[in-house]
């Protein structure tokens, strides 16, 4: 257990060096404000830590080019989730991205790897300035580097692919003159535990839609507080599956650099029941 833990634990620090040396070098991050361009989810695509919003990573507009790198690490009673990933902005009109997942066992089994490729569009809208919100088509090609756990529990796919619509509205006078965000997503999916543990079961092996959410505001321009949710589908009679919930501060301190922390509570995981436990992620934007 102690092997692992600190394996994990060198992933996330040799990734957030890397950060900093980047950001260190004072890189142009695009003429957006502050803070409008989220941060990178689990699975790459711009948005908070497990809910992609409408925005597009980094901060560049329709004649600009951007591009963000992140590294992320949680930490849970049983289970350890660990990725790194980047994402590029064509013109605020395209998002590329890819995402390393990583799921660690503290039993010590052998970790569950997911590569996510992802692509979102932004359809219309603008999420500062439009009256409506900026609304935004994604798509997430999930597969599994390793299948025997997944497949032991009764997953039918190693790979799968999420589609999902997504709306994000920014206020700058908010609540108590605050600037705040609201964003809606409707997903369809037959992932379970996002990808970690496949796709399909003998529960249920068709697509469904899901909601997900998250709502922020900003103390100032440097200080970003909110929660998000996820809901789940079951698809695997063997293990249950809980709905996501968390609750994130984001710290950032210019355009290049964010650093974000959290709670989770990630209900029941793989029958491990009610796993809570931490987040930290940091991002740097060119």
């Amino acid at each position: 257990m102690k092997k692992q833990t600190t394996r994990h634990k060198f992933r996330f620090i040799k990734g957030a060096h890397v950060l900093m040396i980047f950001c260190s070098a004072g890189s142009y991050a695009g003429d957006k404000l502050i803070g409008t361009a989220g941060v990178n989810s689990v699975e790459g695509s711009a948005g908070g830590g497990i809910v992609p919003w409408a925005v597009l990573s980094g901060y560049a507009t329709d004649d600009e080019w951007g591009a963000s790198v992140f590294t992320s690490n949680s930490k849970f009673d049983d289970y350890s989730l660990n990725t790194i990933g980047f994402a590029v902005n064509y013109h605020d009109r395209l998002e590329l991205s890819f995402s390393r997942m990583t799921f660690g066992i503290n039993a010590g089994a052998k970790d569950i790897r997911v590569n996510v490729a992802g692509a979102k569009v932004r359809l219309f809208g603008d999420v500062v300035y439009t009256d409506i919100p900026q609304v935004s088509l994604g798509i997430q090609h999930k597969t599994l580097v390793d299948f025997a756990i997944p497949s032991s529990v009764g997953a039918k796919d190693d790979s799968g692919t999420d589609i999902y619509l997504t709306a994000s509205k920014v206020w700058l006078d908010g609540i108590a003159h605050r600037t705040v965000l609201l964003d809606v997503n409707a997903r369809l999916s037959k992932a379970n535990q996002i990808g970690i543990l496949g796709f399909g079961g003998d529960e249920d092996n068709n697509y469904d839609w899901s909601f997900e959410g998250a709502a922020g505001i900003f103390f100032n321009r440097h200080w970003l507080t909110g929660v998000e949710y996820r809901q789940k589908s079951d698809h695997l009679s063997a293990v249950k599956e809980n709905d996501w919930l968390e609750v994130f501060i984001t710290y950032l301190p210019n355009k290049s650099l964010s650093v974000t922390t959290a709670y989770l509570d990630l209900g029941d995981i793989a029958g491990a029941e009610d796993q809570t436990g931490y987040y930290i992620s940091l991002q740097g934007v060119f």
